[in-house]
């Protein structure tokens, strides 16, 4: 839970970066979502470099489970719920891996992907693949795909039915995602998923 020092107001944000980072820079990562007016949340508009903010916590169970590397990984994630699954996704890079990794990211427009430049830099290096998808966006000039995460795109994306797979997003999309994937063969507590 984080807000401006002093101030009663709280929002939960979710850590993006993994527990090695933090560990090895002090830097605590969030991701906090800008609005279209270019003005962040309110409760912290008035954050500037240096600012204080108070922060609660962690709370929460959604992580790596401790038989994660065992099994291929999928990472579906839908707008800002990119923060906790590229914590996991760096932390378990960060470590020998033999199984494949696949992320589906969803957003509403090319720019509101973070991350992406890392991302994609993890595919060039073969360490990942990547499913970007726009929902809104009419930009023609965007080459990847576009629409709604669909039981097509989970099924190219999904590395086998043995996978864990971890959801981070709107309520909608995670539940749907996760319905899509039981109907593809993957058992229901293979699914972790976290709603905003």
């Amino acid at each position: 839970m984080v807000g401006l020092h002093g101030s009663p107001l709280r929002k939960p944000y979710s850590i993006a970066c993994a527990p090695w980072e933090f560990a090895k820079t002090g830097v605590l990562q969030l991701l906090a979502q800008v609005e279209e007016t270019g003005a962040p949340d309110p409760h912290l508009e008035l954050a500037a470099p240096g600012a204080e903010i108070d922060l609660e916590g962690p709370f929460g169970t959604f992580g790596l489970p401790p038989d994660y590397a065992e099994r291929p990984l999928l990472f579906l994630a839908g707008g800002t719920g990119i923060a906790p699954l590229r914590s996991m996704l760096v932390e378990h890079l960060s470590r020998p891996a033999r199984q494949p990794v696949a992320l589906i990211y969803s957003a509403r427009s090319v720019d509101e992907f973070a991350f992406r430049t890392e991302l994609n830099a993890l595919e060039t290096a073969g360490r990942i693949t990547t499913y970007f998808t726009v929902t809104r966006d009419d930009k023609a000039d965007w080459p990847g795909r576009r629409g709604r995460i669909s039981e097509a795109l989970l099924a190219e994306a999904l590395p086998s039915p043995g996978s864990t797979c971890f959801i981070c997003g709107p309520p909608q999309l995670v539940t749907d995602a996760t319905t899509l994937l039981v109907k593809l063969g993957v058992p229901r507590d293979r699914v972790l998923t976290e709603k905003y």
